[in-house]
């Protein structure tokens, strides 16, 4: 069932189910929390309260926001975590590792883990080598393309690409329903606000995270020449002995939908590890 929370004169989204420690996902732009309904069910049975968040202008929540920034988006997710009751696990993708990453640095009383699947968590700086990589190319040329005309049709191409290989079971439903959102009025704008943010304010932030952070990335994603050297990067600037990486070969950029067991099995691996139950 759907709640509501109002924060900034905005309405943000989110369910909650299950009882034990609280384990709050943000999706991607231009998603919603369904995204994550292949992993909810699991980290049920692992004994966890998950709550899963619309991030503002997106799924069930308020489009009419002046700010799309990671830092926004931070401020909506700590709300949440205190209506809740705290403290959480903040699992962020892609846009919403970033906003994890300044809510961890934020509120560290709130925040006890991170997890960041695919994060735009640093500055990011793209070589001309880089344009080598054919799936870095067509994806870029494709994202571009939806910020600059804000078309659903790129942003379905685009998916397509960064869903390498089979899709999942669902993946006819699952497009359904991100056409059918990015449709909605104010739905495409948010989308091209978040894009035109930079991680530039989340990557100030990750020398100040106090809490372990997990970073999974695929292989194959196609927002990255090379995912691995990203994601070694944002562990390289945290703290000292706080960030893991992790690969999933074949994985794109949505590997939480993609290869939903292998991302349930570190998250939970992560958890039980004694670095984040410290």
């Amino acid at each position: 069932m759907t709640e509501y929370l109002t924060v900034d004169g905005g309405t943000i989204a989110y369910e909650v189910a299950g009882s034990g420690p609280l384990i709050v996902l943000a999706h991607g732009m231009g998603d919603s929390r369904a995204a994550y309904r292949a992993v909810v069910p699991q980290l049920l049975a692992a004994g966890y309260r998950v709550a899963a968040v619309d991030l503002r202008g997106c799924g069930e929540s308020g489009v009419d926001w002046p700010d799309w920034s990671r830092t926004a988006i931070a401020g909506d997710l700590l709300a949440v975590v205190r209506r809740l009751g705290g403290p959480a696990v903040l699992v962020g993708h892609s846009v919403s590792g970033g906003a994890a990453t300044i809510a961890a640095a934020r509120e560290p009383s709130l925040i006890t883990a991170v997890v960041e699947l695919a994060p735009f968590t640093r500055k990011q700086s793209p070589r001309l080598g880089d344009l080598r990589v054919k799936r870095f190319r067509q994806g870029m040329l494709r994202l571009l393309g939806t910020g600059l005309f804000g078309s659903v049709r790129l942003w379905r191409s685009y998916l397509d690409l960064a869903y390498p290989g089979a899709k999942p079971a669902d993946w006819a439903e699952r497009l359904g329903r991100v056409d059918s959102l990015l449709r909605e009025p104010g739905r495409m704008k948010a989308m091209q606000g978040m894009g035109r943010s930079a991680p530039t304010d989340a990557g100030a932030q990750l020398g100040a995270v106090r809490c372990p952070v997990l970073v999974v990335m695929g292989t194959l994603d196609p927002d990255w020449a090379d995912p691995q050297a990203e994601g070694s990067a944002i562990v390289d600037a945290l703290p000292p002995g706080l960030g893991r990486l992790e690969m999933i070969e074949g994985a794109g950029h949505y590997p939480h939908h993609q290869f939903p067991d292998q991302v349930v099995s570190l998250v939970l691996g992560f958890l039980r590890s004694d670095a984040a139950r410290a």
